[in-house]
């Protein structure tokens, strides 16, 4: 049965989504096992390949050489080794010798780092590069650098010995307490099979010790041309050449007669539950989860979808009542989600992971397990399934709109997960189709059935983690005979849900009108001030079909407020965020919302209020709905709520002071910043004293004036329909009699900051469990009036230079670090268009704590080397690369718009013409990077940084506090004394989430490591 018409027809790309024809379908119809518009093949030498046009973004290209190889295939003296391979194919190859590789690929704009990188996970090895293709020559040899990671990585001592100390670092940076747990569980959950001991980091004895011959050997038994695939999507004229290109770098390479098979390694089921309860000292928090593992299902049939789809409806719907239960009075737990995740290629697993209270796991796991029990004996409801099925049309609505928008890197997964995992590729126009035509038939019954796949005689894993011992295992198994007794005797009432009001706005407001409009052709936009004063600048873009984005703003925000209430109002957006700024209960707003694609969230910043927002075309009348909410509804204080914010950020607090990095990044605030409130971390002290009523009455004030907003909205946009919108929402705001909150931006109270005058160098001693070492290295920056727009341009380039150069000393030449940051705050300076410009650039990095200083000293020198001996044509000629790529890149962008127009609106020199400020800053950018030598990045350099860089720098160091002895004669040669700090925590910003953040990392295995 033929869904659609015929792959080159053009007719179902010119119909949209909603007129795409519903039809019956076959169940037993066999999905196609050929991927739908790739050029898909297999070489003689037995390598796979797959080629696919894709113009997004332009003149670009994802590619990936995948390896069906990982850590599940190393002998007990390899624990590792799939890990160092992958390093070492960036290091030293036939071709390519001393990370030439990354040489290569920064020289044609291609960065080292998240896109230019690669992962070892337990089953395979993937390598992936994202690379211009607009000159001669790049793709040839962007896939010939695939072909050396195929069959000639290089493997000698000396390329060994300097990656060590990466790998180690990268060792020692997954020993977290995040990391800790992630193992711990990855462990169980895989008892009984080789995976539980065959973490991708492997073992630090054998990274510190393994000899060449053991990593080549590993090397040369596997990675064999069967085993692989080279996958490459971007903008080419055709696959042809594309594959020619292939042939031409992959089939000399002979394959070998004798390959040996890859196993397939087998993870035992249990009826039995196994239980765990893990203290850890430094976690984030309490938090319990529950893992179900199972056999992955593969996906062959139109029913196989079907049931796929089924399972996803199940986990939104199941998701969407534990939060609301979370935001209930007194809920069991701050958070709570399920979701499936393919752990390793046998099994999968559908995981639920919740954070609570301190002592308040054994609660948590009986709550988690009545409401699965719950979904068992009464089912989702009908209203519950039609909320879950909006939600799932919106989201294929919106892939089929884009399907010709799809990001190259997307694409290029779509293509490993076939050749990794078996999973299809139908194409969007296919699955639209199908999800249309299966959606509205899948029952609730079908969904509730979900729920019996989660019982805990199911291969169940039940685990608790906190920091200080409360539970047993003989408290988790109570819990689970308890929670099966009242099932057993249908004790469970059904779900009682909330009323859903059908409008978000119950009343249609006045109809603004416009005042003036200004065209600026240079940018493409137009600007309207409406009669209530508000500023709206729109710019119409064809990037992605069904994306609109927004952002609104106004100066004045908590540097203007006293000290007395400065903590209570900082806390406003939290606060009201719990009760509901627009008007609803998050929880009723939720189901409210369902079948549009809407998000709008605010800021308080330190001198401006914001509101954000992203959402379809289609939808852009309920987001600009709920901005009008947002502005006319008064939140007000309950006391539930309230209960639940001060627990979480309790919660955060006590998580934070738990965690050894807070005494370093609390003291490198105190030295940059000084003894300031704004600065100063939050205590439990501080919470005592916020008063919530002060908190929600600042947050309504900051959204109460339209008149001193500037709103700047980018996308999608059809001015016919769209202005009438922003004329009945924005523009019927009401305006107050009088100004609230109505600042100049010349006359805003700046945040009261000083950098140190001399150089400071410390140690932060903190208790850890395992021994870790982080460093910053800071430098102030003053940027003088006068060149001010210039300059800003000139502190970015300075910036990715010295990363780039730090990354070349540190870690290329010496091999000690994995990786370096560096970056630019010019943030605590008020919007004066008069004042100089204030911040610091800093240099961040982990190391083995005994040579940290050592670091520290060689980063200097190399830094004081380029201020006094200068830089070469080449380091230019590579930032100038990197960061125009980036340029050309964020230029198919609505984000990268977004922020340049509102960039140009909050920049000193805006006098009223957006237009023209964005000009300046424009051509201030062509100037700046047509005056780029090593010369004038020298120059640079000695006029932004201090001069000589020893002068004026502060270096903290964090260090196990047990080590503390083997620094003395650190301690002696720093200047200041060395001095221990009480772990305080950080300053509390989206305090929500910080109770939830190891949650969202335990949902993903510990399969994985990034090299």
């Amino acid at each position: 049965m033929e869904l659609l018409p015929a792959e080159g027809s053009q007719i179902a790309k010119k119909h949209g989504f909603r007129s795409l024809k519903v039809v019956n379908v076959d169940m037993e119809q066999m999905l196609s096992e050929q991927p739908f518009a790739v050029d898909y093949g297999r070489l003689d030498n037995g390598l796979s390949y797959y080629v696919r046009c894709n113009f997004m973004p332009r003149m670009r290209a994802a590619l990936a050489l995948a390896v069906k190889v990982g850590s599940v295939l190393e002998e007990e003296d390899e624990r590792g080794v799939a890990h160092i391979v992958e390093h070492l194919a960036f290091s030293a190859t036939t071709n390519y010798t001393n990370h030439d590789i990354i040489k290569f690929l920064e020289s044609i704009g291609a960065e080292f780092g998240a896109c230019q990188n690669a992962l070892t996970s337990a089953d395979e090895t993937v390598y992936e590069l994202f690379v211009p293709v607009d000159k001669p020559g790049q793709l040839s040899q962007a896939i010939s650098v695939l072909a050396e990671f195929s069959t000639e990585v290089r493997v000698l001592k000396d390329d060994l010995e300097k990656e060590r100390g990466a790998v180690m670092e990268e060792y020692r940076g997954n020993r977290n307490a995040t990391g800790r747990m992630q193992d711990a569980h990855w462990v169980l959950m895989m008892e009984g099979s080789k995976y539980a001991e065959r973490l991708p980091i492997g073992l630090e004895k054998v990274i510190r010790t393994v000899s060449p011959e053991t990593v080549k050997q590993f090397y040369t038994k596997w990675y064999h041309l069967h085993n692989m695939a080279v996958i490459a999507v971007g903008d080419f004229p055709d696959t042809k050449s594309v594959v020619e290109l292939i042939k031409t770098h992959f089939g000399q390479k002979n394959s070998v007669t004798d390959q040996p098979v890859v196993p397939i390694f087998r993870v035992p089921s249990h009826q039995e539950p196994r239980f765990s309860c893990f203290t850890e000292s430094e976690a984030a928090g309490s938090a319990v989860m529950i893992s179900y593992k199972m056999p992955v299902n593969a996906l062959k049939t139109v029913k196989d979808y079907k049931e796929m789809l089924t399972e996803s409806m199940f986990f939104h719907a199941l998701n969407q009542r534990l939060f609301k239960l979370s935001r209930r009075k007194d809920p069991p737990f701050f958070s709570c989600s399920t979701t499936a995740d393919d752990l390793v290629r046998p099994i999968k697993a559908y995981i639920m992971s919740t954070s609570c209270k301190e002592r308040g796991t054994l609660e948590a796991l009986e709550s988690m397990l009545i409401e699965v029990a719950r979904v068992r004996v009464h089912g989702f409801s009908e209203r519950e399934v039609s909320v879950v099925r909006a939600l799932l049309m919106s989201e294929i609505e919106s892939a089929y709109l884009e399907r010709d928008q799809m990001q190259s890197t997307s694409l290029r997964d779509e293509c490993l997960q076939h050749f990794l995992c078996n999973e299809p590729i139908i194409g969007i126009e296919y699955e639209a189709q199908l999800q249309k035509s299966i959606l509205p038939h899948i029952s609730a019954l079908e969904v509730s059935k979900y729920s019996g796949k989660l019982r805990t005689s199911c291969s169940c894993v039940i685990k608790t983690i906190e920091p200080r011992n409360f539970a047993s295992i003989d408290d988790l198994k109570n819990v689970v005979l308890k929670i099966n007794a009242i099932e057993e005797g249908n004790s469970i009432s059904p779900w009682d849900d909330e009323h859903i009001p059908e409008e978000i706005v119950s009343a249609k407001p006045n109809l603004g009108n416009i005042v003036q409009q200004f065209e600026y052709q240079s940018i493409g936009a137009t600007e309207l001030i409406l009669s209530n004063g508000m500023r709206v600048c729109y710019k119409c873009t064809d990037f992605l079909d069904d994306q609109v984005l927004f952002t609104g703003f106004s100066y004045g925000g908590l540097s203007e407020l006293p000290e007395s209430e400065y903590f209570s109002c900082s806390m406003g957006s939290t606060i009201a965020g719990e009760i509901g700024v627009f008007g609803y209960k998050p929880s009723v707003l939720m189901d409210m919302l369902a079948g549009k694609r809407v998000e709008v969230g605010t800021k308080l910043g330190a001198y401006m209020r914001t509101f954000s927002g992203d959402c379809s075309p289609s939808d852009l009348e309920t987001a600009l709905q709920l901005v009008y909410q947002l502005f006319t509804t008064a939140v007000t204080a309950r006391e539930e709520e309230v209960k639940i914010v001060m627990q979480m950020a309790e919660e955060a607090v006590h998580a934070q002071e738990r965690d050894p990095y807070t005494a370093f990044a609390n003291r490198v605030k105190e030295l940059n910043y000084g003894d300031s409130y704004f600065f100063k971390p939050i205590r439990i002290s501080d919470l005592q004293k916020v008063d919530p009523i002060k908190a929600c009455e600042y947050f309504n004030h900051c959204f109460k004036d339209p008149s001193t907003f500037t709103v700047v909205i980018v996308g999608n946009i059809d001015p016919t329909i769209a202005l009438p919108l922003v004329l009945q929402y924005l523009g019927g705001i009401p305006k107050p009699p009088e100004p609230i909150l109505h600042f100049d931006r010349d006359k805003l109270k700046g945040l009261p900051f000083k950098f140190p005058t001399t150089m400071i160098r410390e140690v932060v001693c903190s208790p850890m469990v395992e021994a870790h070492c982080s460093v910053q290295l800071c430098f102030p920056v003053e940027l003088k009036n006068g060149m001010m727009v210039e300059e800003i341009h000139y502190v970015g380039f300075l910036g990715k230079f010295l990363e780039t150069k730090m990354m070349q000393v540190l870690r290329f030449k010496l091999g000690q670090i994995y990786s370096a940051g560096v970056s630019v705050f010019l943030g605590g300076n008020k919007h004066s268009r008069t004042g100089d410009i204030r911040g610091d650039i800093s240099i961040n990095f982990s190391c083995d704590p005994e040579i940290s200083s050592k670091l520290v000293d060689l980063a200097l020198y190399e830094i004081l080397h380029l201020q006094v001996e200068g830089t070469s044509d080449q380091d230019v000629s590579t930032i100038l690369e990197l960061e125009q790529r980036a340029h050309e890149n964020g230029l198919q962008e609505n984000y990268h718009w977004l922020d340049r127009i509102l960039c140009s609106y909050q920049s000193r020199i805006y006098s009223g013409n957006v237009g023209a400020t964005f000009e300046i800053q424009d051509e201030a950018r062509s100037r700046v990077r047509k005056s780029l030598t090593p010369l004038t990045l020298q120059s640079a350099l000695q006029r932004i940084l201090p001069y000589p860089c020893r002068k004026q720098y502060t270096v903290v160091i964090l260090i196990p506090q047990t080590q503390t002895s083997r620094f003395n004669l650190l301690r002696s040669f720093f200047q200041s004394t060395q001095t221990r700090y009480h772990r305080d925590a950080k300053i509390l910003a989206g305090i929500a989430v910080l109770t939830i953040f190891a949650i969202s990392l335990w949902r993903y295995s510990r399969r994985t490591v990034k090299g």
